[in-house]
């Protein structure tokens, strides 16, 4: 058993599709035998997959800054709330309880989260696998820029190898199970980069 951190939308007017989809991945979490611990909202993706999670005997858990105690609407029923001060508290505390990481549709809040702990994961501040579920295209635009970062120069090919992207929930978490934890160390080559060809005027300034 693991616990399972999920970050998705709490905010209403979500297709259809990703609700059910977030239904799904919780239901797919308690019959594995897993736990989730996610945001902590009742509503749209967050509270499909706590309840389906809860109804296939998953223990939830969820972390809540103190502001949105009124706005997301922690539902009846969940194993544990947590009330953090802010945001930031928030997101360590969710880091905290998690084994692996499992990100479904959402806007500026999802997105905040899943750089925040793929960029820990590519600088090897953890091992903790990674899986991103973009059903009907939902991150394709967003993953087109990332993979021109990476044909750019500004992000390592390594990026895309630490994340599974899929649409089928079932196969997401077989990643999260599976997948190597192993710890990725950075080259001091890699940490400063193209330093020694820049022009001796720019080495030398304090």
């Amino acid at each position: 058993m693991s616990t399972i951190c999920l970050y998705g939308s709490a905010s209403g007017g979500i297709d259809r599709r990703h609700v059910e989809l977030a239904a799904t991945v919780g239901r797919l979490i308690g019959e594995r035998g897993h736990d989730l611990v996610y945001g902590g909202g009742g509503t749209s993706v967050m509270g499909a997959a706590e309840a389906a999670a809860r109804a296939a005997g998953a223990r939830t858990t969820g972390v809540m800054p103190r502001a949105l105690m009124e706005v997301e609407l922690p539902p009846e029923g969940l194993g544990e709330l947590v009330v953090t001060d802010d945001m930031r508290e928030r997101k360590a505390e969710m880091d905290a309880r998690a084994d692996a990481f499992i990100v479904l549709p959402g806007g500026l809040g999802t997105l905040e989260e899943l750089f925040e702990i793929w960029v820990a994961r590519t600088i090897g501040l953890h091992t903790k696998p990674l899986a991103v579920l973009d059903l009907d295209g939902h991150y394709a635009g967003l993953r087109t820029w990332l993979e021109d970062l990476v044909a750019r120069g500004f992000a390592r090919p390594l990026a895309f190898e630490v994340v599974h992207w899929g649409a089928d929930p079932a196969t997401a978490l077989d990643h999260l199970e599976s997948a190597p934890r192993e710890r990725i160390s950075l080259p001091s080559s890699e940490i400063l980069g193209s330093f020694a060809d820049f022009p001796d005027d720019r080495r030398e300034r304090p």
